[in-house]
């Protein structure tokens, strides 16, 4: 039982000090996207347990104000419709506006499929998709709830490969078969009501409309779809389990493990996501996309990681003008090399992972990263004018590499230049502030899903020994 309160009892302000007040507001909506009045919502602070509660306007919409900085949940319920319905965790501070979006839907006794749906699916097809998900989309909020493991670094290398995989449904076909089945042509008009949701701006209609593909019918294509919407909307887990499905039903589909891959980053199972994307560039050798992801893993990653330089290898010695083949495999050689503590300059690793820097720069003069890479290997070796005029050829390409101009002023620091020193250190900083503000930014504009975990069966416990 929840303890309620009204909305002043968690207010923390003052009449003598005024403090910015922070407001959650939203929309109730059911299934089909109607504004859902009069519902119950519910928002609760973690620390307290204690709850606010308010009802839904004649629009649906909802608002909370002058609550305390904390974290908080939010649901919402009425009778005769699913409830109650958790959002994620909400973090909230002073002065912050939240936009939360939640859906309710009908309970189990009152759902029934559209006469649509029924008409053009028939009774077999209900029977394509039995495996249900053991997730529900339940509404969306904003960026500032993404979460993540690891650094930010990894965080970045998680939502680029979410961006990548998604740019592998672009081969996809954009019309329905006139020679499917009726199943089938059902499922592809869902799929392409997700495809202008989402580009309208609608990613929980758009999630919706995937789903509903797939259970018309589980085709290579439905799951990649349904998969990727909930990757790019941070619904991790339930990507990981539309993309470990979709793989079980389609082995042969490399683009389905590649989405795997990236899901298991996201969440933090780096090894698994690296064996999984192995699998995909087995599966299409001469596809450079997996080899792409893998270099991507490898080089946020902490440690090496299975099979991804012997990989690595493969893609250079199959593409060996490849720019990116030659540069990701020279980071693996590096990460497998920087533990020496002797004979560092004489590492036959290092040697061939600078010969494969200096053919990725000659592949692409303007592949930064490169030079970068090479200032630091000429760094860790002690030849720090090498080094510097490796991270001087990187700014010089990309003005706004934060990470180029910090070594730089590292490297001149050691060689007693503190002025040039200095001065690449505020150009870091500007870099970095401006860098950090455009991935604030791209973030703002994908909103994050909020999810609902089906309870799990409890597993028996052994009885005590009397």
């Amino acid at each position: 039982m929840l303890l309620c309160f009204s909305s002043a009892t968690l207010a923390q302000t003052s009449a003598a000090e005024p403090r910015p007040v922070i407001t959650v507001t939203g929309t109730v909506r059911n299934s089909a996207g109607n504004p859902v009045a009069d519902a119950s919502v519910f928002l609760e602070e973690k620390a307290t347990a204690a709850s606010v509660e308010t009802k839904t306007k004649s629009d649906g919409t909802f608002s909370f104000s002058a609550l305390r900085p904390g974290t908080y949940t939010v649901r919402v319920e009425k009778a005769g419709m699913r409830s109650p319905a958790s959002a994620s965790l909400l973090l909230l501070f002073l002065g912050e506006k939240k936009q939360v979006d939640l859906v309710l839907e009908s309970s189990p006794a009152s759902q029934s499929s559209s006469p649509s749906a029924k008409k053009s699916a028939g009774t077999s097809a209900a029977m394509e998709f039995d495996d249900k998900p053991s997730f529900t989309v339940a509404g969306v909020t904003d960026w500032t709830n993404v979460g993540g493991h690891g650094s930010d670094t990894k965080l970045r290398t998680s939502e680029s490969l979410a961006k990548e995989t998604a740019t592998l449904k672009s081969g996809d076909s954009s019309e329905a078969s006139a020679a499917a089945s009726g199943a089938a042509r059902a499922a592809d008009s869902h799929r392409l009501l997700g495809d202008r949701a989402e580009h309208s701006g609608d990613p929980l209609a758009a999630v919706r409309e995937y789903e509903q593909a797939v259970g018309l019918n589980a085709s290579e294509q439905n799951y990649f779809a349904w998969g990727t919407e909930l990757l790019l909307h941070r619904a991790i887990k339930p990507a990981a389990e539309v993309f470990s499905k979709g793989s079980a039903a389609h082995p042969k589909s490399a683009r389905m493990l590649a989405g795997l891959g990236a899901a298991l980053y996201a969440g933090g199972a780096y090894a698994d996501a690296a064996r999984r994307v192995c699998e995909a560039s087995e599966l299409q050798p001469t596809d450079p996309i997996p080899y792409l992801f893998l270099g991507k893993m490898e080089k946020a990653a902490p440690d090496p990681l299975p099979c991804v330089e012997q990989k690595l290898a493969r893609f250079v010695h199959d593409q060996p003008t490849n720019a990116l083949a030659n540069y990701y495999y020279a980071v693996a050689l590096w990460k497998q090399s920087r533990g020496a503590e002797k004979g560092l300059e004489n590492s036959p690793s290092l040697q061939q992972a600078e010969a494969l820097l200096q053919k990725a720069v000659t592949a692409d003069p303007k592949l930064d990263e490169a030079y970068l890479q090479l200032g630091v290997l000429y760094s860790a070796r002690g030849n720090l004018q090498q080094a510097i005029s490796a991270y001087k050829k990187a700014v010089e390409i990309n003005t706004q590499s934060g990470e180029a101009h910090y070594r730089l002023a590292l490297a001149y620091k050691r060689t007693g230049e503190e002025q040039k020193a200095k001065q690449e250190l505020q150009l870091y900083k500007q870099a970095d502030k401006t860098e950090t503000a455009a991935i604030e930014q791209q973030r703002r504009e994908i909103r994050q899903f909020l999810i609902i975990l089906q309870d799990q069966p409890q597993t028996p416990q052994p009885e005590k020994q009397k």
